[in-house]
């Protein structure tokens, strides 16, 4: 999938993928799609939250050897 930013969140615990993430999209442009890599396991529900909450799309998520992949398109 192809994305506008790219954003590295290994290692960081709750909230600070939140955070990180929160920070990309507001400097985003409409319909851009950020990457996120995680390994924080919170970040599985805490991410769809923050996607229902602010109006962001969660494109996909995938989960491998302990990381997970998000992408989301700001709306």
């Amino acid at each position: 999938m192809d994305f506008t930013h790219d954003l590295d969140a290994r290692g960081l615990n709750c909230p600070l993928p939140i955070l990180k993430i929160r920070k990309v999209l507001n400097q985003a442009e409409s319909g851009e799609v950020v990457r996120m890599i995680s390994t924080d396991q919170g970040s599985l529900k805490d991410i769809e939250s923050f996607c229902k909450q602010t109006g962001n799309t969660l494109l996909s998520t995938t989960s491998a050897d302990r990381e997970h992949t998000f992408f989301v398109r700001k709306d």
